[in-house]
């Protein structure tokens, strides 16, 4: 892995900062990611574990407000915390770029992220529903999921089945568990795929596509 991508499994991955949510501290977060175990680094690397966190952040807060903040703050302190330990104990470089695009989308798309959960968990009907399944629908943006049923049909596609398994869960939770009103929770589940290509679609576009994330 190199410090330069936040929770990245290999050194040419973008990755995501999920390690940095999921670990208890940047220590663990790096152990996994260099653990040598496919499951341990694809926790480190991929969104699921990060929607999780702030899905759970939004929906406990007492405000969409506080939601925004807590949210921000943590992630932003892991995004330190992460680059501290990689370059003050590891000895790595890192990219003052690339630290910055992170705590910029602490400040802006996580914040937004849990603030939006903290008010759909509360509401019910289709608008709820549809925030909860694009949330949900980050989760399976790795493409584990889709992973496995092409190499269960045959195609020569790496099988993750940890993580995905990790992804349903987690798309489960967002959709199921987190909503106060059983209408918001239809609504998820029922839009959870096409608002799963969405979340891909954006993730694609606005941060990789656009060289926001290298």
């Amino acid at each position: 892995m190199t410090p330069h991508r936040p929770g990245c499994g290999g050194p040419e991955c973008s990755g995501w900062p999920a390690s940095r949510c999921w670990a208890p501290s940047p220590g663990a977060a790096k152990a996994g990611d260099e653990s040598g175990w496919q499951w341990a680094g694809d926790l480190g690397t991929y969104p699921a574990a990060w929607v999780l966190v702030v899905a759970l952040i939004g929906r406990f807060a007492p405000g969409a407000g506080a939601a925004a903040v807590r949210a921000a703050v943590f992630f932003a302190s892991m995004t330190a915390a992460y680059y501290g330990w990689a370059v003050v104990v590891l000895g790595f470089g890192y990219d003052p770029d690339l630290i910055l695009a992170w705590l910029f989308l602490a400040a802006t798309a996580v914040a937004a992220f849990a603030a939006v959960g903290w008010w759909a968990t509360r509401r019910p009907g289709p608008v709820a529903g549809a925030l909860l399944a694009l949330a949900a629908g980050t989760a399976l943006a790795d493409g584990a999921v889709r992973g496995l049923y092409l190499s269960w049909t045959g195609s020569a596609v790496p099988s993750r089945p940890v993580q995905a398994a990790v992804e349903v869960v987690v798309a489960l939770a967002v959709t199921l568990a987190l909503p106060r009103f059983r209408s918001a929770r239809l609504w998820a589940l029922g839009l959870l795929l096409p608002m799963a290509w969405l979340a891909q679609e954006l993730l694609d576009r606005l941060l990789y596509g656009t060289g926001f994330i290298r």
